[in-house]
């Protein structure tokens, strides 16, 4: 599975400016609305509930929100890159790369393979520069092309 077959272009912000987690987590809702059709009330209240078990502000300004959504048809991937933000991380340091993953309740391993993609790519310093260079969710979008064509 490549990051773009579940990522669109419209699915990416390349200047956000939040005041909260709480902002960015409603925002990043909002998004997956508007292509999932799922209700954005109740996504936000799935990512509040996931952000309680623990932080998915996984350290060296990047978080990882994610979660499993009863009605979803499949994978569902955004991206913001926003000024820095508090997000209660690990580290204690503010975020500003955040990748949001909703899967279907009963997307099994997908879910984790999706997940773990992700995750390398932040993981990864030459590519978290480049997105945080990156001016234009076009921009971003190649980046993550990229990335995809050197995974596979």
């Amino acid at each position: 599975m490549k990051i773009t077959d579940i990522l669109s272009k419209k699915a990416i912000i390349a200047d956000g400016k939040f005041g909260s987690k709480r902002q960015l987590l409603e925002k990043l809702a909002g998004m997956a609305e508007e292509e999932t059709g799922a209700d954005s009330r109740t996504l936000f209240d799935a990512l509040l509930e996931r952000e309680r078990l623990g932080t998915t502000g996984v350290g060296r300004g990047v978080a990882l929100p994610h979660t499993r959504m009863t009605g979803l048809k499949k994978l569902y991937c955004a991206f913001i890159k926003t000024e820095p933000v508090g997000f209660d991380s690990v580290d204690g340091k503010p975020v500003d790369l955040v990748f949001l993953l909703l899967a279907p309740e009963e997307s099994g391993a997908d879910h984790l393979k999706a997940l773990a993609k992700l995750s390398r790519i932040l993981r990864d310093e030459s590519i978290a520069a480049a997105l945080r260079d990156a001016k234009t969710p076009s921009q971003i979008y190649d980046i993550i092309v990229k990335y995809d064509e050197e995974d596979a």
